[in-house]
């Protein structure tokens, strides 16, 4: 048997690549993520073991925070998700290649090595690969949880469904990404280049069949030691997604019904555990509300949390063996230098030092709010039209809230240059005198944050009183457990499951309400509410938690099933939703309406005084429904035919595909 050594590295999969029923193992963290493998594995002699099986799963569950964290030193991969929606786009615009003008930029050329390319400011290529890598550890813990000796069959079923929601959860996002992909549910023997694409009916049905597997053997978290590894409340979240995106909608909401009711889950509704200041309280302070616990790290995975589904664990002495998750460098404003400037004519914002004798705590606001470059930015939609409802601006949200010290608006700065006549006054964006703007790039310089969100410690560097810029306080952000489903989402999944059964049901209200009220919303839904109401809630309650551009397109496929009207009262019919092109404001699916409706795209070129991409072209089309599968796995495949999709070069209607999961199984093992 071929030996594969041990790498401490990301594994690139492809489509052709010679597993020979082998897997090369990469670094774990936390006690139950730190198996003590092999350095060279013999996997025949490896997976007869439940250690083997162990470490397999460590690797799957560590993937997860992959996708939240970075996969690059100054990029966040769930930045791709949120530019491909009505939420965020692209801000990096010193960049003349960054992703804006997505509608001629995204080709199945220009995204095809492994080496991520800055200056599109996009981790496509990222969700390609890394997925494929998540369902390559899947399958090999489908392969030999039965030639594990010892194992009774609830603990094998409960690997084989942990296994499954690995899978499901990778095949979920793909379908909904690219489309029609590659079905890949063995470790194969020996290369095989002669895949053909599977529908994305055919997956979501494969994947609806293993949940339902994965919900009757994964236990409980209540009935499990550890935390953070896959279990029954995450599995029939993921069921429930599941049986929305088939259309199986009553089955969908008795799976939130149960989540909500039957499996002791509750919303956080009161102050728990650890209040953490901020950083420099002085600078910025915080009133203590549960919005702000319930999104700290520190308070994410305690027992007192009865409101997390499934978290990811992302923190703990040993710091190497995490991965920093950068909020507060990729998502703040670059505010800190000279383009952000007073009325008379000076930076407004610099840097102090907690080591100067004339530091002034009232104004640290680098340590307070992050050094942040500005990557991506929200749309003006996310940072303030999303937050009226029943046509009223609520001022009272915990979630958009300054006040609480949740929310940071621009003004809230305050000039710390004591060498401008504007000290301690608020940041302007205008000069009334002349009108002159005083920011040279409000795409990237000049928005509103979810500090609640994005706030992350970094006790290393707020240590560091002496360090350099990038020493101090958390400026970047750090290492930090994430939620991977709360059981917010469960209200937020039933009320879309009881909109499609049912758009006048005059619960759905209630489902959105429970989420306002415990934000203290002084405006709830009053009657009958539409699919947009839902998505609007699910925008302020899951932003930077949802797969957004998933979530969308998923959205987008139960309204073409259904036949139940958008907010506009447009239908989509589920022959064309997703094969159309062009940047007209008609047509298309719910994703392109709700992304030209509420976003910055297709409204024309937008000046700045900046270098790099000074006039960016925000531009979005109907075919980026769907992101073009990589011009090299289709040339890779030499023996067979990928589909490409709608709308990109080398599609092709008539090429064949499976339209039945059981067939593409079937020919997994024919490799010529």
């Amino acid at each position: 048997m071929k030996k594969i050594t041990q790498k401490l590295s990301h594994i690139y999969i492809g489509l052709t690549l010679f597993l020979g029923g082998s897997i090369l193992i990469s670094s774990c963290t936390k006690d139950f993520l730190k198996p003590d493998p092999l350095s060279v594995y013999e996997p025949d002699e490896t997976f007869t073991s439940e250690a083997g099986l162990m470490a397999v799963q460590a690797i799957a569950d560590r993937q997860l925070k992959q996708y939240y964290a970075t996969d690059h030193n100054e990029m966040l991969t769930l930045g791709t998700e949120y530019i491909f929606s009505e939420l965020m786009v692209a801000a990096a615009t010193d960049k003349r290649s960054m992703l804006c003008d997505v509608a001629n930029m995204l080709t199945p050329t220009s995204d095809n090595s492994t080496t991520n390319n800055l200056d599109r400011t996009n981790s496509i290529w990222h969700y390609w690969q890394e997925t494929y890598n998540g369902i390559m550890n899947a399958n090999t813990i489908i392969k030999y949880v039965d030639q594990v000796p010892g194992l009774d069959e609830p603990t094998r079923n409960a690997y084989r469904g942990r296994a499954y929601f690995h899978r499901a959860f990778r095949y979920m996002a793909l379908v909904f990404q690219y489309g029609d992909v590659p079905l890949i549910t063995k470790i194969l023997e020996e290369p095989k280049l002669n895949y053909r694409s599977t529908t994305r009916e055919a997956i979501l049905q494969m994947i609806t069949k293993d949940m339902e597997f994965a919900v009757q053997w994964v236990p409980e978290q209540k009935n499990m030691s550890l935390i953070g590894l896959v279990n029954k409340g995450a599995c029939r979240m993921l069921l429930a997604k599941c049986y929305l995106a088939i259309g199986e909608y009553a089955k969908a909401k008795e799976q939130t019904d149960i989540l909500i009711n039957q499996s002791g889950y509750s919303l956080m509704q009161d102050n728990f555990g650890t209040f953490n200041d901020g950083g420099e309280p002085q600078t910025w302070q915080i009133t203590r509300n549960v919005i702000w616990d319930l999104h700290r790290p520190e308070n994410k995975l305690i027992s007192a949390n009865k409101e997390v589904v499934m978290g990811i664990p992302n923190r703990g002495a040993e710091a190497e063996s995490f991965i920093k998750m950068l909020t507060m460098r990729v998502l703040y404003p670059f505010a800190f230098d000279n383009r952000v400037q007073t009325k008379d004519g000076k930076q407004a914002l610099l840097n102090i030092r907690r080591n100067d004798a004339s530091y002034n705590p009232n104004y640290d606001y680098m340590r307070a709010f992050g050094r942040g470059i500005g990557t991506f930015r929200p749309t003006y939609f996310q940072t303030n039209s999303l937050w009226r409802v029943n046509g009223v601006m609520d001022a009272t949200d915990l979630r958009h809230s300054s006040q609480s010290g949740n929310w940071i608006r621009m003004e809230d700065y305050r000039v710390n240059n004591k060498a401008s006549s504007e000290f301690g006054k608020p940041l302007t964006l205008y000069n009334p005198a002349n009108g002159k703007l005083l920011c040279s790039d409000t795409i990237r310089r000049w928005y509103d944050v979810p500090h609640y969100k994005f706030f992350l410690d970094d006790p290393v560097n707020e240590a560091n009183i002496s360090g350099s810029d990038g020493l101090r306080g958390a400026t970047n952000g750090g290492i930090a457990d994430w939620y991977l489903y709360r059981l917010a989402e469960a209200y937020l999944l039933r009320a879309e499951a009881k909109y499609y059964l049912n758009p006048s049901d005059g619960t759905i209200k209630d489902d959105l309400n429970v989420l306002r009220q415990r934000a203290k919303c002084s405006q709830l839904y009053q009657g009958t509410v539409t699919i947009g109401d839902i998505m609007n809630e699910r925008a302020r309650e899951l932003y930077w938690e949802e797969w957004r551009n998933v979530e969308l397109k998923r959205v987008s496929l139960c309204l073409a099933r259904s036949g139940k009207p958008d907010e506009w009262g447009n239908t989509y019919s589920l022959e064309n939703f997703d094969k159309q092109s062009g940047t007209g404001t008609a047509g298309g699916s719910y994703w392109y309406q709700r992304i030209v409706h509420y976003s910055m795209y297709n409204k024309g070129p937008i000046q700045i005084n900046a270098t790099g991409n000074s006039n960016p072209n925000y531009t979005m089309d109907k075919k980026n429904m769907y992101w073009p599968i990589p011009y090299s796995e289709i040339t890779a495949n030499t023996k067979g035919r990928l589909s490409q999709n709608y709308g990109y070069d080398g599609y092709d209607a008539n090429t064949p595909k499976w339209d039945k999961w059981e067939e593409a199984v079937a020919d997994e093992d024919k490799t010529n």
